[in-house]
């Protein structure tokens, strides 16, 4: 073989493997770049806090607070477990109700006569200003279930809205098929409606997820400390005592949590509508 026969048979190989490297590290970037952006920023935040000074309790640097986060480790682990604890709950019986209301709504129109008003009037209301009179309701020694009904209301309108918006959106040609062949009313919830409505129900789910989060913490500020203590009560008890490292530690572990959730519902609507919807189809599926 001469000499440049042997390039010509290299080049090639040393082009793909170029290529390669080159879609590896872009596919790399893709998948991380919110974490590399993060990163960026608090390098950024860092720099700004040392260069000019700022003292602890005004901005703390992003070290100062991961060093907080680590000494009180214990004490916000617990206030994130009673945390999610409340929100999960809040928003599994905000997923459980809302669809079977939601359901009842669009299958009866006497239902929705009744039902539809006050759930806009309830949902237009601040949560803050209703949250004093559940507690009195309640009782200051369940406070826990104060905070579970707050996080509810807050949870429960998205679910309920996007239910009844999903079985309205029905295909009428579909409609008119299931009518054709005479399906029952259960027939037609169970094969035509409900997986109809189930894109809906999901994006109204990752809403109500973060909306769960918010209601628990807004709970939390109106209860006081009562017998459960989660990371709003920590961010109050710090504020008062000027730990700002502490409170970021807290805010940190909050949107943390917030993040989590909200991903793992993205996930469960990729897993339920990846193959058939096109919400979540990829580009060249």
């Amino acid at each position: 073989m001469t000499t440049s026969e042997h390039k010509d048979a290299v080049a090639p190989v040393a082009v793909i493997t170029a290529d390669g490297v080159t879609g590896s590290l872009g596919l790399v970037f893709d998948r991380f770049v919110s974490l590399i952006a993060g990163a960026i920023f608090l390098v950024v935040w860092e720099v700004f806090v040392r260069w000019r000074g700022i003292p602890p309790y005004v901005l703390p640097a992003p070290s100062v607070i991961f060093q907080s986060l680590w000494t009180n480790a214990g004490g916000l682990m617990r206030a994130l477990g009673n945390t999610a604890l409340v929100t999960l709950s809040a928003f599994v019986l905000a997923t459980i109700s809302g669809i079977a209301l939601g359901i009842l709504i669009s299958l009866f129109r006497t239902v929705e006569k009744i039902i539809w008003p006050y759930a806009v009037a309830l949902q237009v209301t601040p949560i803050i200003a209703i949250a004093p009179l559940v507690i009195i309701w309640v009782g200051l020694s369940r406070v826990w279930l104060a905070l579970l009904i707050l996080s509810w209301l807050v949870a429960f309108f998205p679910m309920l809205s996007a239910t009844v918006v999903g079985m309205k959106s029905v295909d009428r040609g579909l409609q008119n098929v299931f009518t054709l062949y005479r399906a029952t009313r259960w027939e037609r919830l169970l094969r035509l409606q409900l997986p109809a409505a189930l894109p809906f129900i999901l994006s109204g789910a990752r809403v109500s997820s973060g909306l769960s989060v918010i209601g628990a913490v807004v709970a939390e500020f109106v209860a006081g400390s009562g017998t459960s203590t989660g990371l709003a009560w920590t961010i109050v008890q710090s504020s008062t005592m000027l730990d700002v490292p502490r409170m970021f530690a807290a805010l940190f572990l909050l949107a943390g949590f917030g993040v989590v959730l909200w991903h793992a519902m993205s996930r469960l609507s990729s897993i339920l509508l990846g193959h058939w919807h096109e919400s979540e189809l990829k580009d060249g599926a």
